[in-house]
């Protein structure tokens, strides 16, 4: 019989992995909050962490978080074969892989979440640029490209439910109106 892990113990298991490499909620929630708070005028950043948590509820999240943590933390003690060992360890501009795999966490969650991510990665903003600038010590090849992809799946689920709240409203209203005549 094979063992089935648990979606709670995956879950757990990716957010003690962001916490140990010193990213919290609230630094993804942060970049939420710029990207959606222009759209949205009374966004917060509480808001912003709820819709956070909810990606990281996704197992596909959450599996691409452990792989790409798993390989950055091999990269840093010189576990990967060469050459993968030096273009992790180095975030090799044309290597790619680490986009590929933060990508498919966003695709389901639509073009605003893809086209954010794309905007992410080329002006890294908040804990992004923290992580891709290796200032201090450890490999974040996997981790910056896969905290882009959260805060841009957040976001485009923000950009849905407001839509979806705004059509809701507009939906009330209208049946309050027929009701009055």
């Amino acid at each position: 019989m094979r063992k089935r892990v648990h979606s709670d113990e995956v879950k757990a298991a990716a957010l003690k992995k962001l916490e140990e490499r010193g990213v919290t909620i609230r630094d993804i929630a942060e970049i939420v909050h710029a990207m959606q708070s222009p759209y949205n005028k009374g966004l917060t950043i509480d808001q912003c962490a709820e819709s956070v948590l909810k990606v990281l509820s996704k197992r596909e999240v959450l599996h691409a978080l452990l792989v790409g943590i798993e390989l950055d933390i091999l990269a840093e003690q010189n576990k990967l074969s060469e050459p993968l060992q030096t273009i992790v360890a180095t975030d090799e501009g044309l290597f790619g892989c680490d986009e590929t795999l933060a990508l498919g966490s966003v695709l389901g969650y639509g073009s605003i979440a893809v086209t954010t991510f794309g905007y992410l990665d080329k002006d890294k903003i908040g804990i992004i640029k923290r992580l891709d600038t290796k200032r201090g010590n450890g490999v974040h090849t996997f981790l910056d490209d896969l905290v882009a992809s959260i805060a841009a799946a957040a976001s485009g689920r923000i950009a849905h439910r407001m839509r979806d709240e705004e059509e809701a409203n507009e939906a009330a209203a209208s049946a309050s109106g027929e009701n009055a005549g």
